[in-house]
């Protein structure tokens, strides 16, 4: 896997498709690395140029305790491969960077795919009973210094969402998702600053000119179900798609059909 040297870091990235092909860069979620994207990427291949890469802190990218930017980072890899424009695939953690990266920089999105994720700055929006619960679980088993089972807990909780155990997917799905994590076991804590969109992008989602699709998982959890319907109201150009059957990351759940709608939609808008 290729590394890219960037201030304070090594950006592990991963380039497959026809050169000349429109490009998409795919941004994975918090609690994953970019190989969450192995389902789709044959798929998507085959008439796009696909980039992807680890953000800072996670898979097999190294970095140290420095400020830094991830609208930076991702800027750093397209230049790097000589890609002008793209359209932003983001999921998590991964599309609130892509909302970010298209405000600072709006040349260099032509088109943006979020999924579960939402604006920086946006309000936490209140959690169930039972969500309360799984993540109060997740705060003792960061006090107690359990990492092992921080990162087990948190996969299973947002893999599986709101309204569902892990005993409840098919096991396939399970055991890829915290092979995901595994990887970011070793990740060192001190990931850095990283430097925020100023001002954030929720109030300035109106400001932004490229078509939107926004998806999310039917058993995702509130925030994120919250952040999806802001989105839908508050972009100029947004088309939305609710996954049944899924949670926060419906492309490993449903992989053949995440394919296609993202396909269809790319089609319809000649990116």
């Amino acid at each position: 896997m290729p590394l890219l040297a960037v201030p304070g870091a090594e950006l592990a990235y991963d380039a497959v498709g026809p050169v000349s092909a429109p490009t998409l860069v795919l941004l994975h979620s918090g609690v994953a690395t970019m190989r969450m994207w192995d389902p789709q990427l044959p798929e998507l291949a085959r008439k796009h140029r696909v980039i992807r890469l680890d953000l800072r802190g996670f898979g097999a990218t190294t970095h140290e305790d420095v400020p830094y930017s991830n609208r930076a980072d991702v800027r750093a890899v397209m230049d790097h491969l000589a890609v002008p424009s793209a359209t932003i695939v983001g999921a998590g953690r991964g599309a609130t960077i892509a909302l970010d990266l298209a405000l600072e920089s709006p040349d260099r999105v032509d088109g943006l795919v979020l999924v579960g994720g939402g604006p920086s700055g946006f309000a936490t929006s209140a959690l169930t009973e039972d969500e309360h619960r799984r993540f109060d679980q997740l705060d003792a088993a960061a006090e107690a210094g359990d990492r092992h089972s921080l990162l087990r807990l948190e996969t299973g909780l947002w893999v599986a969402g709101a309204h569902r155990l892990e005993s409840d997917l098919d096991p396939d799905v399970v055991a890829f998702a915290h092979e995901l994590a595994a990887a970011n076991a070793g990740q060192p804590d001190g990931v850095g600053t990283a430097e925020p969109l100023q001002p954030p992008a929720v109030d300035r989602l109106g400001e932004l000119a490229v078509p939107a699709l926004v998806m999310v998982g039917e058993y995702d959890l509130s925030p994120a179900r919250a952040q999806y319907a802001h989105l839908l109201e508050a972009l100029p150009d947004a088309t939305g798609f609710c996954f049944q059957d899924a949670a926060h990351l419906p492309n490993l759940e449903h992989p053949a059909e995440f394919a296609h709608v993202v396909l269809d939609w790319l089609a319809e808008r000649g990116l």
